[in-house]
């Protein structure tokens, strides 16, 4: 038979442990209460100081670059009309294969042909309010680097003598624009500081840390165009003269600094 034991257990009335639990509730409310108001505290602390006003001034410097550009980009497209869209596509294909062949004779390499358009078109013929499809148009354009810029004429006459019909966006500019756009930045930059110098000297203040920069790049490259009136309509009209020129990048920057 199991040993029997005593338990004694002690109930404390109500009447006891009530006011313990108030006042232990009471005691976190207000620890709670001290740590919110030191947070609130803070924060209004640092959120005045971001408010308080300071002295700038802002100054904008200019960096040019002029350069002999080094490729130059230009588009070459078929335009084939015919009754059926089998006869358009036939001969658009056979114009565009003799172009890109005739590039590639003329070393221009595979990774620097990408074509950038095909579109089927039908042509419509209104009368007495009604249209009735009478043809077909289909339209190729073959994006063509040029990299040997003594190589552009040929490459323009060739293309008309393929085919070509329509030749746009001849444009001439540099296969690595970073180093010389990381020029002109620099000198707007020299400019800027010194510009900054000068101000600050005649002001009487001495500048701080910057707060802001930005800056702005102009002087892309305009596209020239050609169309068969100009390149000779199927080729014949002789080779045309181009003219690189010289391309300019420029970049301006604006820098705040504080001043005091």
């Amino acid at each position: 038979m199991p040993e029997e034991k005593d338990i004694n257990l002690k109930i404390i009335p109500p009447a006891k442990y009530l006011p313990m639990a108030a006042v232990s509730v009471a005691a976190l409310l207000v620890i709670f209460l001290a740590a919110a108001t030191y947070n609130k505290v803070v924060e209004g602390r640092y959120m005045g100081q971001g408010l308080q006003y300071k002295n700038t001034i802002s100054v904008v410097g200019e960096g040019k670059v002029v350069a002999k550009p080094d490729i130059g980009q230009v588009s070459l497209s078929v335009v084939s009309d015919a009754k059926t869209v089998a006869a358009a596509q036939k001969d658009n294909t056979e114009k565009m294969n003799k172009i890109t062949q005739a590039m590639k004779d003329l070393g221009i390499e595979e990774e620097d042909l990408k074509t950038t358009s095909y579109n089927v078109m039908p042509r419509y013929q209104y009368s007495a309010g009604r249209s009735t499809i009478i043809g077909y148009e289909v339209t190729q354009t073959l994006d063509v680097k040029i990299r040997d810029l003594a190589k552009v004429g040929e490459i323009l006459d060739k293309a008309a003598g393929a085919g070509a019909n329509q030749v746009g966006s001849l444009t001439f500019t540099f296969d690595n624009p970073e180093s010389l756009q990381s020029e002109a930045r620099q000198k707007a930059i020299t400019q800027a500081k010194q510009k900054a110098k000068d101000l600050a000297a005649s002001l009487g203040v001495n500048l701080g840390k910057v707060t802001s920069f930005s800056e702005n790049s102009v002087g892309q490259p305009s596209p020239m165009y050609a169309d068969e009136a100009i390149m000779g309509k199927g080729g014949g009209g002789g080779m045309p003269e181009i003219q690189t020129g010289q391309n300019e990048i420029e970049i301006s920057v604006y820098i705040t600094y504080e001043i005091y």
